[in-house]
């Protein structure tokens, strides 16, 4: 798993705070033998 940036915790708390839901943190994409990491599923 990547590390997370510098605003990933303000973005994620901004969005929460508009009333998003936060789905996933990280959102995990799997596609036969790869594996990619979205920051949030929201």
């Amino acid at each position: 798993m990547p590390a997370r940036d510098v605003y990933h915790y303000a973005v994620k708390n901004a969005l929460i705070k508009d009333g998003w839901i936060i789905l996933a943190d990280p959102y995990k994409i799997k596609y036969k033998d790869a594996e990619l990491f979205a920051d949030l599923a929201v």
